[in-house]
């Protein structure tokens, strides 16, 4: 490692902080925790709806987050929980009409920020930009733990 290899980490680390923070703070001009609006937008692109587990899954939140918000979307009558046909102790969350109405602006919009974004790249240049952010995940995820030592 050297210090070319320290400042690049240090940057791409500065701007993947930079897209977090834009996403909270685009969520907080919605009136939504970040945490509200990774549920919503999961559960609004699901087809056949969510267990809490997957949810917490596909936006890498704890169980527990992802209940405390399902709890608030239920109470708001946002969502709905029905039990699993291939489950019977799991229950599927859904958007309700009122809840695709509430979050489908911003989910959207959001969205098509991505999308557009990511146009704006070559082909070649997004699926480098893909591939490079793959491997570089796999290998933080290895060495965050192996060096915790």
């Amino acid at each position: 490692m050297n210090s070319r290899d320290r400042r690049n980490a240090f940057l791409y680390c500065k701007f993947r902080d930079e897209q977090y923070a834009l996403y909270v703070a685009f969520a907080k001009s919605h009136g939504m925790p970040m945490t509200a609006f990774l549920v919503a937008n999961a559960l609004y692109y699901s087809k056949k709806g969510m267990t809490q587990k997957q949810i917490a899954e596909t936006i890498h939140h704890s169980k527990q987050a992802v209940s405390q918000v399902m709890k608030s979307l239920l109470k708001d009558g946002y969502a709905s929980m029905e039990g699993s046909p291939e489950d019977g102790r799991a229950k599927v969350a859904r958007l309700t009409e009122a809840g695709r109405e509430w979050c489908e602006k911003p989910v959207r919009h959001i969205t098509k920020a991505e999308d557009t974004a990511m146009s704006l790249l070559s082909p070649e240049e997004q699926a480098q930009l893909v591939a490079l952010s793959k491997r570089f995940t796999e290998s933080l995820e290895r060495l965050v733990w192996e060096m915790e030592d």
